[in-house]
């Protein structure tokens, strides 16, 4: 296999690291999820991984509290995912790196982007904890910027559903999905694909997002060698 793209920046979103548990960490399917990251990396590929933390906290839903607060407490969460992360890659053979954008030097390495780049061009991979290290910004806002600072090739969104449809599948079963889809669309038909600031970091950065199910994890190293998985966003 070939891969068409050098350096790619995969998001997993928190929820898809509990499996089959409604919160925290089900270490098996970490597992699974990092296999075909091991053979991006054994392809040559380049892998830096954002992480979600909805597995354990979601900032927008804990009502009443400080919305920045609530935030931080959010980024926390991100960080066990990313060792968690971290620690299945390590025990499949990969070298791997966290870095967090808040500071936490006794478990990680704070963000700072030369170093990041240098992890990839050596063949480590790179887990990004604590979102952008701002409230307000979700981490598919920082899978977007990360990607722009790293110039990654393509954001590949690793999701519970199949790609991108013109409503949601769940409640509509006559959704339509599309192949690809145009940044304009995604912002001006309000398509669930990413939060709007995440969308206009990518399109104005010219980063294509994939976005596909993460329901086959294989569906990681057939969309980085190029074959037709989800919905392409350019």
């Amino acid at each position: 296999m070939e891969p068409k793209y050098k350096r790619v920046l995969l998001k997993l979103s928190g929820e898809a690291l509990a499996g089959n548990k409604e919160h925290g960490i089900d270490f098996e399917t970490v597992l699974k999820f990092c296999e075909p990251v091991k053979k991006l990396v054994d392809l040559g590929v380049e892998v830096a991984i954002v992480v979600g933390g909805g597995n354990f906290w979601r900032g927008r839903s804990s009502g009443q509290m400080d919305r920045t607060r609530a935030d931080h407490m959010g980024m926390l969460a991100t960080v066990i995912n990313a060792l968690g992360v971290a620690d299945a890659l390590e025990q499949l053979g990969v070298t791997v790196r966290v870095q967090t954008a808040i500071s936490m030097q006794q478990v990680a390495e704070p963000y700072i982007r030369n170093k990041a780049v240098r992890h990839l061009e050596k063949g480590r991979v790179v887990v990004f904890g604590c979102g952008t290290g701002n409230p307000f910004f979700s981490t598919d806002t920082a899978a977007s910027l990360r990607a722009a600072e790293i110039d990654a090739d393509i954001i590949l969104k690793a999701t519970m559903v199949d790609g991108v449809y013109d409503s949601d599948p769940k409640k509509n079963p006559n959704a339509v999905k599309y192949d690809t889809v145009s940044f304009y669309d995604i912002l001006n038909k309000d398509l669930a694909v990413m939060d709007s600031t995440a969308a206009s970091l990518c399109k104005d950065n010219n980063i294509p997002i994939l976005v596909f199910s993460i329901d086959k994890p294989d569906n990681i190293v057939s969309a980085v060698c190029g074959e037709q998985v989800g919905t392409l966003v350019k």
